[in-house]
């Protein structure tokens, strides 16, 4: 193993506190804990937005923390779901008064964790909803999973949830807007490498140097199909397609594009194979309202991509374009 770390069993201590000294003016830590919150949290008279899970995903989760996003994030140790009682530290910071939104991906520990602490919220008078986000098509139940895994099609929820609840809505119309967004979002993703977690010192799976998986999870649970490597356009097809096989994306229908990238993907690669995603998606007459390109949900230094489509209406678009301060997703 070859990481530029101190101690594998504080890591997450450690990056959380380097995150922190990078942003100064825009986030702060939560006292004995690891949640990260805005520096201005709680915010009065909005709703509070908080995510979280496991660390080895960045910048999801913290990266998305600011003005027009998240308000809290809340790091679980690497590939570990964060504890209840973290999880209802970050609650507590992101409260102004108005309710506090959890987006939760699907994962067995995320969920039953945030639901506890959306409960311990609530006996404290905290009004609490959520939504919990399965974009991933490839598989129904995995390993960490029972339905359907989140994975990069998140963001995009903090991104809409975000801009609905930093307009002053109440706390069930954030609800509604991040459900339309799980109800519209896809992404399917493959891998080339494993990521290696730091306490665990060796990777988490092993892929021939002429093999690639498809369908693989953001923790490197098992895809759907280990196959001879093939070309960027073959990648893209196969990724795109099994997205169409999922969801109804009819001719004309507005689109925002994301392409990203799993740990160890230079971006040059990420726009190649965007330039056939782009293609295949003009050759269905399908309409791109706005693509992203880059490290948005990662697994460590994982080689592979994902690629998310969400079909988007007016206020979709509206809510996507309007202004983020969050480090990881400038608008």
């Amino acid at each position: 193993m070859k990481k530029i770390i101190n101690n594998p069993n504080e890591v997450v201590q450690d990056m959380v506190q380097g995150l922190v000294a990078a942003y100064p003016s825009k986030l702060k830590v939560i006292p004995e804990t690891l949640v990260i919150a805005r520096k201005d949290a709680p915010v009065e008279g909005k709703v509070g937005l908080v995510s979280g899970g496991g660390s080895g995903h960045e910048p999801a989760h913290a990266g998305y923390i600011g003005k027009g996003m998240l308000d809290c994030a809340v790091a679980g140790e690497v590939f570990t779901s964060p504890t209840p009682d973290q999880v209802f530290e970050g609650i507590k910071a992101a409260d102004g008064g108005k309710g506090v939104f959890l987006v939760i991906k699907n994962y067995t520990g995320d969920v039953l964790n945030f639901e506890m602490a959306a409960e311990l919220a609530e006996a404290e008078g905290i009004q609490v909803e959520k939504v919990i986000v399965n974009d991933d098509v490839a598989v129904e139940d995995s390993s960490f999973t029972t339905g359907r895994r989140g994975i990069a099609g998140t963001v995009l929820v903090h991104k809409i949830a975000g801009a609905m609840a930093e307009s002053g809505a109440s706390l069930q119309e954030v609800k509604r807007v991040a459900d339309k967004v799980v109800a519209n979002v896809r992404s399917m993703g493959m891998a080339l490498t494993s990521g290696t977690v730091p306490a665990a010192g060796k990777p988490s799976f092993q892929l021939e140097d002429n093999e690639m998986e498809i369908g693989i999870g953001i923790h490197g649970e098992p895809g759907i199909e280990r196959k001879h490597i093939a070309s960027a356009d073959e990648i893209a097809t196969e990724l795109v397609e099994r997205i169409f096989t999922d969801i109804d994306i009819p001719k004309g229908q507005e689109v925002v594009v994301m392409i990203n990238g799993l740990g160890a993907t230079p971006e040059m690669e990420l726009f190649i194979l965007n330039k056939k995603v782009q293609n295949l998606l003009k050759d269905k007459g399908i309409e791109v309202f706005q693509t992203f390109v880059g490290e948005y949900m990662t697994s460590l230094e994982m080689a592979g991509c994902s690629v998310t489509l969400l079909k988007v209406d007016d206020e979709l678009k509206s809510l996507l374009q309007a202004p983020s301060e969050a480090p990881a997703f400038r608008n």
